[in-house]
């Protein structure tokens, strides 16, 4: 069929062209903006899952969402920064957000002071003023000063919230990768969005990261639970995978046979960005307007390098030896969540002997802890390309461990 008018869209975050099976999480959002958009308050939602099951693509509709409401959103993968580099992010993103609200010459009071909060946010790691150049104003005393970044952001939010709601505005945050925030960069934004809630600002937070999240929000406030709720989202169910491949298929003159439907769905166990892959693959093989069940196991091979090469080997190659290792095994238990005890038997090594790389591959974000003990892949069929990319698992004595590779 026609490549140019392929309608699957395998590329990370990128929006396909039939989101389903997440209507709740759309609804909750539409609620969460318009609630407190009327002076209520509403939990906010950090969405949890493994790679792959849509968490970008739904931020990406949240978003959509927001401005159609408008709201001003800031937008932001979370990447490892120290908290320096995090303030000068935030000074970045509230300074566009400013000038989003209201043209400058039409600001208020409210938005003078936001202005000068921010000035003041920023001068612990740009005295030159460089960061917020358009602002003339003089940096606000006693506010955002501290030079600690818990209760300097919880000021910046609160000067922000209030010129939002003085212009009858609302702010955004859209987190991505949130598991990546240090702990202390966690803690300031929990708190700081607590304050605004309690003072029934239009502010909020919605996150999305692997499911260790909800643990470590947890871990860096109490009454976090309180304030965000934690959907996990995983794949699809039969009817919502099969709409996943169909509906775009449908809207260029194609169809799938219900053989095709049940071999695509059981191969990419309903995966959403699987699904995408398959559905691009087999666009490529099949004669149509009918893709069969014989079209889709001619595009298994393709389908299963594409991931091999671009979704799955990004990461394996990320990992030293002995992680690789024990990745490997972890994989010849099964796909499951594996106690760590068992992990080490299989390498022969005692559980403590592999404990640091256990516990750097969950830094990595390769592995979370679904329970206490145990370890899973954050990689959903992570145990068949291990498969496939190292055949046998090989066992090396033992020997003083290495340096990491760099990356």
């Amino acid at each position: 069929m026609d490549p140019i008018r392929n309608p699957y869209t395998p590329n990370a975050g990128a929006q396909p062209p039939a989101v389903v099976g997440r209507n709740a999480q759309l609804s909750n959002f539409d609620l969460l903006l318009r609630r407190i958009r009327a002076g209520r308050t509403e939990q906010s939602m950090i969405i949890t899952g493994l790679r792959g099951v849509g968490k970008t693509v739904l931020l990406g509709r949240f978003r959509l969402k927001a401005q159609e409401l408008d709201w001003v959103v800031v937008e932001r993968e979370v990447s490892k920064h120290d908290d320096e580099q995090f303030r000068r992010q935030m000074v970045s993103a509230i300074r566009a957000t400013l000038f989003e609200m209201s043209p400058k010459a039409r600001w208020g009071d409210r938005m003078r002071r936001a202005a000068a909060v921010l000035k003041s946010f920023s001068v612990s790691v740009d005295p030159t003023g460089a960061l917020t150049g358009g602002i003339d104003v003089d940096a606000a005393e006693g506010l955002a000063d501290q030079h600690e970044l818990q209760a300097d952001l919880t000021d910046l939010l609160v000067a922000v919230g209030e010129a939002a709601r003085d212009i009858d505005r609302g702010l955004v945050l859209l987190f991505d990768e949130v598991q990546f925030f240090s702990t202390a960069q966690l803690e300031a934004l929990i708190s700081a969005l607590h304050k605004t809630v309690q003072r029934s600002l239009p502010v909020t937070m919605v996150g999305a990261g692997l499911p260790q999240i909800a643990e470590l929000a947890g871990d860096a406030r109490s009454y976090s639970e309180r304030l965000f709720k934690f959907p996990r989202i995983g794949n699809l169910d039969d009817l919502d995978a099969r709409a996943a491949l169909l509906e775009p298929a449908q809207a260029e003159g194609a169809e799938y046979s219900e053989a095709a439907l049940d071999l695509a769905v059981d191969v990419t166990g309903g995966y959403p960005y699987f699904l995408q892959e398959m559905g691009y693959a087999v666009w490529g093989v099949a004669e149509g307007p009918t893709i069969t069940r014989e079209d889709i196991a001619t595009a298994v091979p393709t389908y299963e390098a594409k991931l091999d090469e671009s979704f799955f080997r990004v990461r394996l190659d990320r990992a030293t030896e002995m992680e690789s290792i024990y990745l490997r095994a972890m994989a010849e238990l099964g796909p499951e969540a594996q106690k760590a005890q068992d992990v080490a038997t299989v390498i022969g090594r005692k559980s403590t002997q592999v404990a640091p790389t256990r516990a750097q591959l969950i830094n990595m974000g390769l592995l979370y802890t679904p329970e206490h003990g145990y370890a899973a892949f954050t990689v959903p069929h992570f145990d068949k390309f291990l498969k496939r990319a190292i055949p046998e698992l090989i066992i090396p004595p033992e020997r003083p461990a290495r340096s990491r590779r760099k990356t």
